[in-house]
């Protein structure tokens, strides 16, 4: 996959493309639906297929003092948009300059001068623009005039008849709820991040644990989840059952959110090593003890409970771990 930056400057080979335009955070089932329109456009071309997002996240730059929201940081979305096949992303900078652009110059400058578009492709709800004033109605006439296609993707539902949204999926994870989450998805989420080292105090209890950074990773529901841990090893992610807390660990006066995880049946150096972390299942909130014991105890049956749930749920290594379900 193609990686471009600037708008200007563009090789023919990054030119011509089918482009998908979105912010594309979780890179979820509606989401999917839009590069899916766009990829079999591309197909039916002869075209390449191009996504058009941005960096930072648009809410960041005008909501700077917002907690962390991101689904996908940009690693993470780079990995599931190459998975469905885009040839090419174009990843723009999201800055005054970007934000100050008119809708009208976005198209101009940056769709037709910048990447010459043959066609365009975006869900029905996405605006561009100063003010947001590029909605689909306004692309279809800049299309008519620059000479590209358009489609509008219209919103895709679940079997529950719930539109397929970063927002409700961020909702469902703050309400515990990581199955739901995955439904939208399409695939469980995953926190990933460096194995940092701690203060080791999991060995001493006989649960050693992997402990991970949130950084810009949304905060979903604190707590007990059953998971699966994808470590990489020669080159490729070898995937293990686990448990872990995502909280303060306030039974030992913690003041640090941190994704603390225990791998089954593991034994091996993961520090300073890139884990993905799957949500699959809420076990229970984080809670105090009176007593390492006490602690001890309840991981023992957080852990019992874990393997049962995701013995019951069949996952095999990598089964909606990255992949489209």
């Amino acid at each position: 996959m193609l990686i471009f930056r600037h708008f200007t400057g563009v090789p023919e080979s990054g030119r011509g493309a089918v482009v998908a335009l979105g912010n594309f955070d979780g890179v979820h089932r509606g989401h999917q639906a839009v590069i899916g329109a766009a990829r079999e456009l591309a197909r039916q071309m002869g075209r390449q297929l191009g996504v058009l997002t941005f960096e930072p996240h648009p809410r960041g730059y005008f909501q700077p003092d917002t907690p962390p929201f991101r689904l996908t940081p940009f690693r993470i979305k780079v990995r599931h948009l190459e998975s469905f096949g885009v040839d090419i992303l174009y990843v723009l900078r999201f800055d005054r300059k970007l934000a100050e652009l008119s809708a009208e110059a976005f198209v101009r400058r940056i769709l037709v001068e910048g990447f010459g578009a043959v066609h365009v492709v975006i869900g029905y709800d996405f605006q561009f623009g100063t003010n947001r004033k590029g909605d689909s109605e306004f692309l279809i006439r800049q299309g008519e005039i620059n000479e590209f296609g358009v489609s509008i993707v219209d919103p895709a539902r679940d079997v529950v008849d719930e539109v397929y949204s970063s927002s409700l999926i961020r909702e469902y994870l703050r309400n515990g709820q990581p199955q739901r989450a995955a439904a939208l998805f399409g695939h469980l989420w995953e926190i990933e991040g460096r194995v940092l080292h701690g203060d080791e105090r999991g060995r001493t209890i006989g649960f050693p644990t992997a402990n991970i950074d949130l950084g810009e990773y949304m905060r979903p529901a604190l707590g007990v989840y059953a998971v699966r841990a994808g470590v990489p090893q020669d080159g490729r992610i070898v995937w293990h059952d686990g448990v872990a807390n995502l909280g303060l660990r306030p039974t030992v006066g913690g003041d640090r959110l941190l994704l603390e995880t225990h791998l089954f049946d593991f034994e091996g150096d993961l520090y300073g090593l890139h884990l993905r972390i799957a949500l699959v299942d809420f076990l229970r909130p984080e809670r105090k003890f009176a007593s390492f014991d006490a602690l001890k105890a309840q991981i023992s049956d957080d852990s019992r409970q874990a393997r049962q749930l995701l013995l019951a749920r069949s996952i095999g290594a990598g089964d909606f771990v990255g992949e489209e379900l």
